[in-house]
C-alpha cells in the first residue's frame, strides 16, 4: 500500500499540496501511489519560475522507463520556487516523493483551496 501522509491535502490527479513557509505558498509533488505506477524516473521537466499556473492545468512533465507523464497544477497562483536538484537526480522522486522529491512552490492570491484528505485520496488509491 502506498503511504499517503496525514498532513498534506491531495489531487485525483496523484499529486500532493503542503502549506508552506506562508499562508499563501504551497509546496506541490507527485504521490508515493504516483511515483510508484510511474516506476523509475529518468527526467522532469519542471514548471517554469515566476509562471503563472491554473489549477487542473498542466504544469510540467515526468518521464519514466515506462511512460510519460504530465503533471498538473493543483493550485492556481504563481511559482515561486522550483526543485532544481530534480534536474540532475530525477529518481530522487522514487526515493522521497514528500522529500526530497518536491517539486514546485506555488504562491496564490486569497484563501486556500480545499482538496481532498489523505482519507478520501486513500479511497481511490485503494
Amino acid at each position: 500500500m502506498s503511504s499517503v501522509p496525514d498532513h498534506l491535502q491531495y489531487t485525483s490527479e496523484h499529486e500532493w499540496v503542503a502549506a508552506g513557509v506562508n499562508t499563501n505558498t504551497f509546496r506541490i509533488g507527485i504521490t508515493d501511489f504516483a511515483q510508484s505506477a510511474l516506476g523509475d524516473i529518468v527526467y522532469i521537466q519542471l514548471p517554469k519560475l515566476d509562471s503563472a499556473v491554473t489549477a487542473g492545468a498542466v504544469c510540467g512533465e515526468i518521464e519514466s522507463t515506462k511512460s510519460v507523464s504530465e503533471i498538473y497544477s493543483p493550485l492556481t497562483g504563481k511559482i515561486v520556487a522550483v526543485n532544481g536538484e530534480l534536474d540532475s537526480a530525477p529518481e530522487s522522486i522514487n526515493a522521497d516523493p514528500y522529500g526530497k522529491g518536491w517539486i514546485a512552490e506555488i504562491e496564490i492570491e486569497g484563501p486556500a483551496p480545499t482538496l481532498m484528505t489523505p482519507e478520501q485520496y486513500r479511497g481511490i488509491t485503494a
